[in-house]
């Protein structure tokens, strides 16, 4: 099979909507897996949704070497090419001085050939110097082609193609074209999950026209020319070695409300010996398993529909008070409050808006709250349902939950917020919900703790 990495210039290259119109196009003759650079879960879940294969997440801050490299030949196995969209810009990373936590690193780690995705609005020479500078930044970065976006006519193409081909000796394989149809589409993709896009009008039109106008401004064939050949390797990883059958069931909170989970979860709970069921705490009764894991998304966009679903609300209390593991994130970590409160201003409303949520734990959820992103660091104490354990993840929230005081926290975090002064992962009798987002296959070791826990 064959490997490339799309990245950009700098954010709002266009690279992510070019990538997903570059897998979309090439599944229509090809197995295509898609890989995700950092810990977003919003752009993997387009890449999976176009190409039918499960987008996978690939970070050198939170991964290490050979966990990456797991990942990335797992994710690739049965696939003809695997295409990673990079994040941010080309070096943006964790620290000023190395580029751990970048797109390059993930490039140079898996020895990856780069496609450079540059915003060329209103430069033509000059695109031909960012370029060269990317090039002469990391020459163990191979930056093999470009392709340029926002190219407003003939001149303006030409002019920029030919600086970039005689000064940086790489090809231009596209020529994105800056149109008002385009602009329009690439805005409305990629603010909510593919999952829930689905049912908003026009989602469909959308993807159709960035995938017509990208296909008919690159070269799909210089495309596959620069992709480098891969071989997956022939031994899979202990990671993902499953037992002959699951002995354990674990509900997973999947719907519109939570959706938001890195692909390997379900490969690391198989390889742990639990079987994962599925279920909607809008839509479902909950499911009698032996544990639940209730995941990110947007809880606040579906709080009259979560509030009407007494049976699941008062189900999750019911399990939690009797001492079934529950492990909850982010959006699951808000559905585990009492209630949630949206103020004035939160999605234009004008009044605040209260809804009842699971009551698991005391204390609430309120929106609109400043923004936290980043990384996070910390332990787990050994009394938590997660064990004892150092940790790396993300967070990405503007929520603000307020616990009652005496609440405890089994996480303490040495960089990121958490809920509250670094202090993360309220527990309550075997229930844990936190802000930070834990990969699974760097954190199996707390998953396999937990998937413990619900075996009793």
């Amino acid at each position: 099979m064959k490997s490339l990495l799309v990245a950009g210039d700098r954010s709002g290259s266009g690279k992510t909507s070019i990538t997903l119109a570059l897998s979309a196009l090439l599944s229509t003759t090809r197995s295509v897996q898609t890989f995700k650079v950092g810990m977003d879960y919003i752009d993997p879940s387009y890449l999976a949704g176009v190409t039918g294969r499960p987008c996978r997440n690939l970070d050198d801050y939170v991964m290490s070497r050979d966990e990456l490299r797991a990942i990335f030949s797992h994710g690739c196995r049965g696939a003809d090419i695997a295409i990673v969209e990079g994040v941010r810009g080309l070096f943006e990373g964790a620290e000023a001085l190395t580029d751990l936590g970048s797109t390059a690193a993930v490039a140079k780690q898996l020895d990856l050939p780069v496609v450079l995705v540059v915003n060329a609005r209103s430069i033509t020479r000059s695109a031909a110097a960012i370029v060269k500078g990317f090039q002469a930044f990391d020459p163990d970065v191979d930056i093999r082609g470009v392709i340029l976006n926002q190219i407003t006519g003939t001149r303006h193409q030409e002019k920029a193609v030919r600086a970039i081909e005689h000064y940086c000796g790489i090809p231009v394989i596209g020529t994105i074209p800056r149109t008002a149809e385009m602009e329009l589409a690439m805005r409305h993709l990629g603010l909510v999950p593919y999952r829930e896009g689905q049912g908003h009008e026009g989602f469909r039109e959308r993807i159709e026209v960035i995938k017509r106008k990208i296909g008919e401004h690159v070269d799909l064939d210089a495309l596959l020319g620069i992709a480098r050949e891969f071989e997956p390797s022939a031994e899979e990883s202990s990671i993902y070695a499953k037992p002959e059958a699951p002995d354990v069931r674990i509900g997973v909170a999947l719907d519109e409300a939570f959706n938001f989970y890195y692909a390997d979860l379900f490969d690391v709970l198989a390889a742990l010996g639990a079987e994962a069921v599925p279920f909607s705490p809008i839509h479902d009764p909950l499911p009698e398993a032996d544990g639940y894991i209730l995941g990110g998304g947007y809880p606040e966009l579906f709080g009259a529909e979560l509030e009407a679903n007494a049976a699941v609300r008062e189900g999750l209390r019911e399990v939690s008070r009797n001492g079934t593991p529950v492990y909850a994130e982010c959006g699951g970590l808000i559905y585990l409050t009492d209630r949630m409160v949206l103020g004035p201003g939160f999605m234009d409303a004008e009044r605040e808006e209260t809804y009842e949520l699971a009551g698991v734990f005391a204390g609430e959820a309120r929106m609109p709250a400043r923004r936290m992103l980043g990384y996070v660091v910390g332990t787990s104490a050994g009394e938590s349902p997660m064990g004892k354990a150092t940790f790396r993840g993300h967070e990405f929230h503007y929520s603000d939950v307020r616990l009652l005081a005496g609440t405890h926290y089994a996480y303490r975090l040495t960089r990121g917020s958490g809920i509250r002064d670094g202090l993360d992962g309220a527990v309550r009798d075997r229930t844990i919900g936190s802000y930070t987002h834990l990969h699974p296959v760097t954190s199996r070791g707390m998953m396999a703790h937990f998937v413990e826990c619900c075996r009793g």
